[in-house]
């Protein structure tokens, strides 16, 4: 007779090798800043950057905003660690910087800068960057208000679901940007390099089309409704008013050319006034 062993069969490897590519992935260059307000940059100024070199690293996963040191560079950080502070007033064109001495987070700083300020700050140029570089001692750091977002899906939806593998996503090496099904372990995902070779899953998103006809009336006789921009801003303005009845999803319009290549055609009513006419389709 022989004897038995009994013991722990482990199913499931960590080796990031395995797996099959989803569409999650870490948006590395989505830095933004804390004002949106598009009225405030001239162009070219919402990218304004003075990174310290090697900056940003990413060197862990949640290195998603941003301190500026004494000398006036800039470092990736991660939010939860607790710095002084830069906030600023916005008045019509002038700008005001001021230095909070006080330890906090940078969703803190963020929330206290909009509460007794405009916001965190935006620094928008060298000039600026200057005024706030003469608010800290040599060795001193603070954050400013440039973060960016994180994790993405590659089809822009906004779905906020996570299936994670303990202590992932961990970032090593500092390149893991992309995320990856684990085949063995009931499909936990892990960060992996986006360089690597995988196999990969795909999906057919599930459409309804809707052909609509739209027949409008001219105010001024000399519009060409068949201009590109003319129809570009229609379908804008269209698409504002579902937006404001309540209309919810991914509706994408669009205008369906007839056999000649136009898209508007005029029709003559009984009442001899001069209509346009012409077939709108819709995807929900």
């Amino acid at each position: 007779m022989t004897s038995g062993q009994t013991g722990t069969l482990s199913c499931c490897s960590e080796d990031k090798a395995s797996g099959y590519w989803i569409g999650l992935y870490d948006d590395l260059n989505s830095w933004r800043w804390s004002l949106s307000d598009t009225s405030f940059y001239k162009d070219g100024e919402t990218e304004f950057r003075l990174w310290l070199s090697g900056q940003p690293d990413n060197i862990n996963s949640r290195e998603h905003c941003t301190v500026i040191s004494g000398g006036g560079q800039w470092g990736d950080y991660d939010c939860e660690n607790r710095h002084w502070f830069v906030c600023m007033d916005v008045r019509g064109l002038n700008v005001t910087f001021v230095l909070m001495e006080t330890l906090m987070t940078w969703t803190e700083a963020q929330s206290y800068c909009r509460e007794h300020h405009t916001d965190l700050a935006s620094v928008r140029n060298t000039a600026e960057n200057q005024k706030v570089m003469d608010l800290l001692s040599a060795g001193q750091s603070a954050w400013i208000g440039l973060f960016r977002d994180s994790w993405k899906w590659s089809d822009g939806s906004i779905l906020s679901f996570r299936h994670w593998y303990k202590d992932q996503p961990d970032n090593t090496g500092g390149k893991d940007a992309c995320v990856a099904g684990n085949l063995r372990n009931s499909g936990v995902w892990m960060d992996v390099s986006c360089d690597l070779i995988k196999p990969f899953v795909c999906y057919i998103a599930m459409t309804t089309k809707q052909v609509i006809k739209v027949r409008l009336e001219r105010e001024d006789s000399s519009l060409d409704l068949n201009d590109p921009a003319v129809m570009e801003q229609m379908l804008k303005e269209v698409q504002q008013r579902l937006k404001d009845q309540g209309v919810k999803g991914d509706v994408k319009l669009s205008w369906r050319k007839q056999a000649d290549g136009k898209v508007f055609h005029k029709e003559e009513e009984e009442t001899k006034k001069k209509k346009e006419t012409c077939p709108m389709k819709d995807e929900f």
